[in-house]
């Protein structure tokens, strides 16, 4: 669907008095997707690091790139899709991965996967979901889907990981760089809430038969005992609730408690160097892309370790508050990699314009976040697929109306900096 047929439907519709409960305008969606979710998932999704310095960063780093309109260009026909590792594909946007969904929308990643099957949108697989890699696999036939990857302090568990990733059809490997701890988040920390802690978010981890396997294995640092509270009650209802198969069974194995200790335990690796890298690309032939690279240097340094690809990445400023713009450092990155490697761009994309800028700017394609989890709240599946209609229209009419009949004829000379 083009934009003008998007805009077509929204204003015929509207003649009929039907306006859709998705907010075409992206503050408009966060708002109405805040008062949905419970306050918890408010702060988790929607919230960042420290003072949230880094998430404006982001935008500011959006608004100083301005686009320079061409005119008199015959633009009646638009070629939007792109080639990313020899697939060609719809539109240069991919779904971002985001964990525990279950808090937006009881469908969760399933609900996601759906959508993105729907609307042609490759999807990227959390690490962090609440539904199993290959359920959501199943619901997206042959559309297009990558998995992220958290290097656990278990490369037997990473492997696992990586080969159910293959056997599911993702077709490249996402590997998080910038979460090797959890950044200083002031609203979770407020409400002193970690859903992970609720057994929410974990079900790739559940559903790993090396994970369970670990599970058997005796723990040298037993988790503290919690105080017996009201709270502490729910909190364990919740995480043998959470865990799969029978609630009475699970009760009685204890396994529930143990799997959400042993994830707290070994989730992520702190100590995670380059030279890890080796292992990953011995296990497994598919692209493997780096998620969080901010600095050239950083991208000159996987080039030599012959990375396929890299997601310019602040995690949504979650991760460290005060941290440049992925805008800011598109253009330089761009700069030193040039176009030996796909570069994907995330946090902060609001809209059609800022896909259009990014790909100016040496983007390859950009991962859209929050977004489509606030359509994810307020719509489910449904939800997610208009928020998703909304920016590919946004993005198409935006490559018209600067004078741009396809991918390739958006260059540096359509913007200038501010």
């Amino acid at each position: 669907m083009n934009a003008f047929e998007r805009q077509k439907k929204i204003y015929f519709e509207g003649a009929s008095g039907i306006v859709s409960s998705i907010p075409v305008d992206a503050q408009g969606l966060e708002n109405k997707a805040i008062k949905a979710l419970s306050p918890q998932a408010a702060a988790y999704i929607v919230g960042g690091a420290g003072h949230g310095d880094t998430m404006r960063q982001n935008r500011r780093a959006f608004e100083r790139w301005r686009i320079i309109p061409r005119m008199l260009r015959d633009v009646s026909g638009r070629d939007t899709s792109i080639e990313l590792f020899g697939k060609k594909h719809p539109y240069p946007l991919l779904l971002a991965p985001i964990g525990v969904l279950e808090m937006a929308h009881p469908e969760a990643d399933l609900a996601v996967a759906k959508a993105a099957a729907a609307t042609g949108i490759p999807y990227i697989f959390s690490n962090q979901a609440s539904v199993p890699m290959e359920v959501c696999a199943a619901a997206m036939g042959q559309q297009t889907r990558w998995f992220q990857l958290y290097w656990s302090k278990s490369d037997e568990l990473v492997a696992s990981f990586v080969r159910r990733a293959e056997s599911s059809g993702c077709e490249a490997i996402v590997v998080t760089l910038d979460t090797t701890l959890l950044g200083w988040r002031t609203q979770d920390l407020e409400l002193a809430y970690l859903p992970f802690l609720r057994g929410m978010g974990i079900a790739q981890y559940t559903s790993d038969p090396v994970f369970r396997r670990l599970l058997e294995e005796p723990d040298p640092t037993p988790a503290p005992k919690p105080k017996i509270t009201y709270d502490a009650i729910r909190t364990l209802w919740n995480v043998i609730r959470h865990y799969p198969g029978s609630f009475l069974e699970n009760a009685k194995s204890g396994n529930p408690r143990k799997a959400v200790k042993k994830f707290v335990d070994i989730y992520t690796r702190p100590s995670l160097t380059w030279e890890n890298l080796a292992y990953l690309r011995e296990i497994t032939k598919l692209p493997i892309l780096l998620k969080g690279i901010l600095h050239p240097d950083d991208a000159l340094k996987a080039l030599d370790h012959g990375i396929n690809g890299l997601v310019i990445s602040n995690h949504g400023g979650r991760q460290v508050d005060g941290a440049v713009g992925t805008m800011d450092m598109l253009p330089r990155i761009a700069e030193v990699v040039q176009g030996r490697i796909p570069l994907l761009l995330d946090s902060g994309v609001r809209g059609g314009a800022d896909i259009f800028k990014a790909l100016a700017l040496g983007a390859t394609a950009v991962c859209l976040g929050r977004p489509y989890v606030y359509g994810l709240a307020l719509g489910g599946s449904e939800g997610v697929q208009q928020v998703l209609a909304n920016y590919l229209a946004d993005f198409d009419l935006t490559m018209a109306l600067a004078g741009c009949r396809s991918i390739v004829e958006i260059g540096p000379e359509s913007v200038m900096e501010t």
